[in-house]
């Protein structure tokens, strides 16, 4: 049904009029137009191409598929009424330059990590060659509806974050279609008017770049497969380093001739095989063994799939994070603090297991808590140790972990824990600050309804693995008495005043003077300032419900 007017139902169409009266009031209102001056400029514009698009409107006929309740479509209508169906993108004798150079960006949308048939490019590409005026109109409204919706995915995201994904809650600002039409009409060249409703970060930026040179690198044939065999090692020689040498010069981690048919695993490759491995979160050993080969032969389509699947999550995330700010990216495991542009302290973190996952979310760091106290969590009370109290009621005293019932702290002998059951569980369990802490001598808090921080831990042999999804939800970080020094040191912190509270045994709670704000984010690839582009495993499998979410909502538009 793609491309084809169709009529709409008696009473659909008093439901659109009723729709579009409502509508004429808030467009009226909430764009800042004056109908008056819109009629007044309109009587210069083009009459016949109006009153086609106005007879569309009056018949209750969609410009493209048959959604009557697509929001879009009632924006498109809306706003010809307030213009007097006055065309932007047509003249009576053709399409204007405008409207052709909005094909050509629409028809460019790969750029942006976008699908240039969800904008109805086939159909707008057969109308710009047709010259009644019954074409004229309908190519007009399916320009400006195509332009609505590239607007609206380019500057805030395809699909809504949490509709794909129950755990990630973000909230890109909503779209003033109004405005961005209104924009679009006054703009001499449409090409930069639309690039500026993208992201304006340099991250986003630089991801689209990389994109762009790896389809060009696919249109050539993408890189040379490292063939299978055992695990290759500096010093080996093996008929297939000339093939992990290309391997390496193609995707730029090999600086030296890609065409040396020496078989022998010299230094020059180790570092090549190094830069490679630290590139995607793998243990850097400058050998090729099961896991480094299985990222090396992971074809080009699926590295530009993830670079548009994150490019998607950089137009959920607001342009601006803050002048200084906590930056986590979950899939990389890694904990960033950024002042003005320029990155101070970096740490490895341990998240959430794939089953207890970290969520994402945006929030402001207020207080550090240095000598906490840790309350167990109801959930891990009841599942995990309940049936260790059951065998022991004494079993948690090691821990320093004691039982309250109320504001009372009582003897864990005293319950009959046997007759507890999850379901019935009423106490609370809280651990004594101390070295054996589960949050360890320090905690970082930014309040949400998440019960999401970032501590530090007993645990400090787990930073040492390249994988650390071991957390109950938190993010466990490395060094966090450097950390603290970081953020508390405007306020005269510095590492050996922490460590002197810590030594006190005292809980203490410090108050930022500045709060912060925590970025926690999932990024499986990333474009660094000098250039390098960084690929991370889909540790929670949100590519996964990424791509499905985007593929249904394709489906669902019919695109």
């Amino acid at each position: 049904m793609n491309g084809t007017l169709i009529p709409v139902e008696q009473e659909t169409m008093a439901t659109t009029r009723r729709f579009l009266v409502l509508a004429l009031m808030a467009f009226g209102v909430g764009w800042g137009l004056q109908p008056a001056a819109i009629q007044s400029a309109a009587a210069q514009e083009p009459k016949q191409v109006a009153r086609e698009i106005a007879q569309i409107v009056r018949d209750g006929e969609a410009p493209f598929g048959s959604d009557l309740e697509d929001e879009r479509l009632f924006q498109v209508y809306a706003y010809y009424h307030l213009r007097s169906f006055t065309p932007i993108w047509v003249r009576d004798d053709g399409p204007k330059t405008k409207g052709r150079e909005l094909l050509a960006v629409l028809q460019n949308a790969s750029a942006d990590g976008l699908e240039p048939n969800d904008y109805h490019v086939g159909r707008l590409s057969e109308l710009m060659e047709q010259s009644d005026v019954r074409s004229l109109a309908r190519l007009e409204l399916l320009l400006t509806r195509a332009f609505l919706d590239y607007g609206r995915d380019l500057s805030a995201g395809r699909v809504e974050p949490n509709s794909v994904d129950s755990e990630v809650h973000m909230n890109p600002d909503p779209i003033d279609a109004g405005k961005l039409i209104h924009g679009a009409e006054g703009a001499d060249d449409i090409g930069p008017y639309v690039h500026t409703l993208a992201p304006q970060t340099d991250e986003y930026l630089r991801l689209a770049t990389m994109l762009a040179e790896y389809r060009e690198m696919a249109a050539l044939g993408g890189w040379p497969t490292v063939p299978d065999g055992e695990t290759l090692k500096p010093g080996m020689d093996d008929p297939r380093v000339p093939a992990l040498r290309q391997y390496l010069s193609a995707v730029g981690d090999y600086l030296g001739d890609p065409d040396d048919p020496s078989t022998l695993f010299d230094e020059e490759l180790e570092a090549s095989v190094n830069r490679f491995q630290e590139r995607h979160g793998i243990d850097v050993d400058g050998a090729v063994g099961p896991a480094t080969l299985a990222e090396m032969n992971t074809p080009i389509e699926e590295r530009i799939e993830t670079m548009e699947l994150n490019m998607e999550r950089r137009r959920w995330m607001v342009d601006d994070l803050g002048e200084r700010y906590v930056f986590v990216n979950l899939a990389d495991q890694v904990l960033k603090v950024v002042d003005n542009g320029r990155t101070i302290h970096t740490a490895r973190t341990v998240v959430g297991k794939p089953y207890t996952r970290t969520p994402v979310f945006d929030e402001i760091m207020q207080y550090v808590v240095i000598n906490p106290d840790w309350t167990v969590p109801n959930s891990i009370a009841r599942n995990e140790y309940l049936p260790k109290l059951r065998k022991s009621p004494g079993a948690l005293a090691a821990q320093n972990i004691h039982v309250y019932a109320g504001n009372g702290r009582i003897d864990p002998y005293s319950v009959d824990w046997n007759a507890i059951s999850p379901s019935n569980f009423r106490y609370t369990l809280r651990q004594d600050p101390g070295p054996g802490n589960a949050l360890g001598q320090i905690k970082f808090m930014f309040p949400n309804q998440y019960n999401i921080y970032i501590h530090d831990t007993p645990s400090k042999g787990l930073f040492a693995r390249s994988s650390r999804a071991f957390s109950h939800g938190c993010v466990r970080v490395q060094d966090p008495v450097e950390l603290g020094a970081v953020i508390l040191g405007t306020q005269g912190w510095t590492a050996e005043k922490i460590r002197s509270v810590i030594a006190s045994g005292k809980k203490t709670v410090v108050n930022l003077e500045e709060p912060l704000p925590v970025h926690v984010t999932y990024l499986t690839a990333w474009v660094n300032k000098d250039g390098t582009v960084n690929f991370r495993n889909d540790i929670y499998n949100r590519d996964k419900r990424l791509r499905e979410g985007l593929q249904m909502t394709r489906l669902v538009q019919g695109g």
